[in-house]
């Protein structure tokens, strides 16, 4: 889970690593009667072959070799095997070793700071860029009431003369009040659906690296011994899971945090909102035993993603961020304070 109040992004970072981040994630070959003769490769420096090695494609040598087999291996099948062998996951595990490379981290710090980098380059902006567009909708409201009122009093002026029935009448306001509200949107640029810009770029970058990072866990590729050694505490061995469970607790409890101080920001719930808040926490403790269940690279990944999330949450909160986005509506000038009060009031009473 991402950002429950926004909720990942088209973008290519590339980096300059000396011209052999392709080679290091390519997987080992797994018989030799599955590798083509060397007369038809090209040997890389260090006398490497590119037999093993996956393009961004997933065509060309080494495909048999590639992730389909490492699927093969965990049990994985059918449309699973081919996303996970799709082009956007081989740019997030090159993304990954290129970030790797370039600054020489040990691969947990490494996995911290490439989710702190996508965050902040691309999902922040975006979440921005939500919060602008909610604000023209809600400053919008009071002139759609009013339009509301006329509109309704015209049509009943309408069914008297026309003599429509109720559910003519109905019909009648219900269209034109959403053409109304239409040109309200494209006045003001708000088309509520651009909202949901966020959450359409942030989920595929968010399944796509925790493929990635699942793929480069595993046995069959060239980084798994660097893995196995790149954790820290508790979880000195990313590959396997964190059979602590710390990880995946933190994960959960940050979810929750999450989801409570989104629904703190609703005076009033419906019905409905209060069933998905409901659904979300639910998943926010089903993730618990998913991520107890995955390599620990992929916990973290998670779990830092969902604090850093959190962190843009609050941060967005700020006044200050509020002028520089020159938002229309009336915002706290203390929305810390509110909100430890709501959160105290709500659940320490």
């Amino acid at each position: 889970m991402q950002n429950v109040g926004g909720a990942v992004r088209s973008c290519v970072l590339q980096f300059s690593v000396r011209g052999v981040c392709p080679a290091v994630i390519h997987r080992k070959s797994p018989a030799p009667d599955l590798i083509c003769s060397a007369a038809h490769h090209r040997t890389l420096p260090g006398g490497r072959s590119p037999t093993g090695v996956r393009s961004l494609t997933g065509i060309g040598g080494g495909s048999s070799g590639g992730v389909g087999d490492a699927a093969g291996v965990t049990g994985a099948s059918g449309w699973y095997s081919n996303f996970s062998d799709s082009t956007p996951v081989h740019l997030c595990e090159h993304f990954l070793v290129g970030v790797q490379q370039v600054s020489g981290l040990p691969w947990w710090l490494n996995i911290v700071m490439a989710t702190l980098s996508v965050r902040t380059l691309i999902t922040l902006p975006l979440a921005a860029y939500q919060l602008v567009i909610i604000s023209k909708v809600e400053a919008l409201q009071a002139e759609i009431t009013e339009l509301a009122k006329r509109l309704r009093y015209e049509v009943s002026v309408r069914a008297r003369e026309r003599r429509w029935t109720e559910k003519q009448s109905r019909f009648q306001f219900q269209k034109n009040l959403r053409r109304l509200v239409s040109q309200l949107y494209i006045r003001d640029n708000c088309h509520p659906f651009k909202a949901s810009l966020l959450v359409w770029v942030q989920m595929p970058i968010w399944i796509s690296l925790s493929l990635a990072l699942r793929n480069l866990s595993l046995d069959q590729s060239d980084l798994h011994d660097e893995l196995a050694a790149g954790g820290a505490l508790w979880f000195p061995d990313l590959t396997v899971p964190d059979f602590t469970w710390i990880l995946p607790v933190c994960l959960g409890l940050t979810n929750l945090l999450v989801v409570e101080v989104f629904s703190l920001q609703r005076v009033s719930v419906s019905g409905f909102q209060r069933l998905v808040l409901n659904a979300i926490r639910g998943f926010s403790v089903l993730m618990i035993p998913i991520a107890a269940a995955v390599p620990s690279s992929m916990a973290l990944y998670w779990f830092t993603s969902s604090l850093v999330g959190f962190s843009h949450n609050l941060l967005l909160r700020s006044p200050a961020v509020h002028k520089v986005l020159r938002l229309r509506t009336l915002r706290s000038e203390t929305p810390y304070r509110d909100l430890l009060s709501a959160f105290s009031a709500k659940y320490f009473k």
